[in-house]
């Protein structure tokens, strides 16, 4: 029996008249390892070297994704290299460890968010600081 998570890709955004909007995007499950030790590192790895743009040019840092859209397809890309193991699921399911990556199409800032299963918020900060977060739970 593994340790499920689930990774939500949700896009945040403040519109004209300065109300904050938010669009949820993609839902994907993973089957076994969603300790934050495991899946929770795994992704905040894949995000903490890349960057959130809104369109693509010349000159543009190594690691970018093109909006969320474009960073939940490469992120399932890179999580998923055959049968098995990670799932899309609907946006409602939840597990014993529930992520989200949270960018902000104004800021171009990447959150990322870690619940258990009863909801509760256990780390939210930025992908690098998530190691921290990981050493410290592990003392």
């Amino acid at each position: 029996m593994g340790t499920r998570s689930t990774t939500k890709f949700i896009e945040t955004y403040t519109d004209n008249t300065g109300k904050k909007k938010t669009t949820k995007l993609m839902c994907m499950y993973r089957q076994f390892d969603g300790y934050p030790s495991g899946h929770g590192q795994e992704l905040a790895d894949f995000l903490k070297d890349g960057q959130l743009v809104n369109g693509l040019g010349t000159g543009q840092p190594e690691k970018v994704f093109n909006g969320m859209g474009c960073l939940a397809a490469q992120a399932v890309k890179h999580f998923k290299d055959g049968p098995g193991g990670f799932y899309i699921y609907p946006l409602n399911n939840r597990q014993e460890y529930n992520y989200e990556v949270i960018g902000d199409f104004n800021t171009r800032e990447l959150t990322l968010v870690c619940r258990g299963s009863n909801g509760r918020v256990m780390f939210k900060g930025n992908p690098k600081e998530f190691e921290f977060f990981v050493e410290k739970s592990n003392e």
